[in-house]
């Protein structure tokens, strides 16, 4: 894959020409260098060795699952992985995310999502190491000193609600879905038990969400789980 003025590279994976022809129209706008892969096997070569900044990928390819596709490439890489599916299903959905996806839009979705997914996955990519204070609207997180503020006055948290927030924080943007949370934060013997999760998260948008029902910071995924707004 040729580098040109240090553009993001992309690596589109889908095993039908029409959809390779529209997204490689629809990404030409100068921002980015394009290559392709048709199945699963050309994707993990291509994986390695053109070193993507950025995977879009189908699941539905001929030769392996989509799924298993980010499962390997996530044995050895953390290359952001947006997933263009036909499949609806919200465990299809979430067998990619746990799988490693870090977000996923279901066919046909419209380009300015898919660029505005594609930048804010990227610029997550080039946040190595967690920032020490992370900042959005009026919430303010500061990862060193353990400390909250809300317009500018500090926020009680329990140990399990700042825990829940550093997960966030230390995602923003990202799709965590409700097994992933449940086994950072309560471990392996909680992952069928997401009342725990819903209860806790409820406790903590009453904290920092100035009507809880209709969330700024911590917004819902239906059916799979939560992400954090980090714009």
């Amino acid at each position: 894959m040729k580098e040109k003025n240090n553009q993001p590279r992309i690596l589109i994976v889908d095993d039908e020409p029409a959809i390779q022809r529209f997204l490689q129209t629809a990404l030409d706008t100068g921002e980015f260098v394009l290559a392709k892969a048709m199945d699963g096997h050309s994707a993990l070569a291509a994986a390695v060795g053109a070193r993507p900044d950025l995977i879009l990928l189908d699941l539905g390819l001929p030769d392996m699952d989509g799924v298993e596709v980010i499962r390997r490439i996530r044995e050895w890489s953390q290359v952001p992985v947006i997933v263009l599916s036909v499949r609806e299903r919200e465990d299809d959905k979430v067998k990619a995310l746990d799988a490693g996806a870090d977000d996923y839009l279901t066919k046909p979705f419209g380009v300015p999502e898919l660029l505005a997914r594609m930048r804010a996955a990227l610029r997550r990519s080039l946040q190595e190491v967690a920032e020490p204070v992370f900042r959005v609207d009026e919430l303010e997180v500061d990862l060193n000193l353990r400390r909250v503020t809300l317009q500018g006055r500090e926020v009680q948290l329990t140990p399990t609600e700042y825990d829940l927030l550093r997960l966030f924080v230390s995602h923003p943007g990202k799709v965590l879905t409700h097994a992933h949370i449940l086994r950072q934060i309560w471990g392996v013997g909680y992952v069928e038990q997401p009342h725990v999760l819903r209860v806790n998260v409820s406790n903590l948008r009453h904290k920092i969400e100035k009507d809880p029902s209709r969330p700024r910071y911590i917004v819902t995924e239906p059916g799979i789980g939560y992400r954090l707004k980090g714009d």
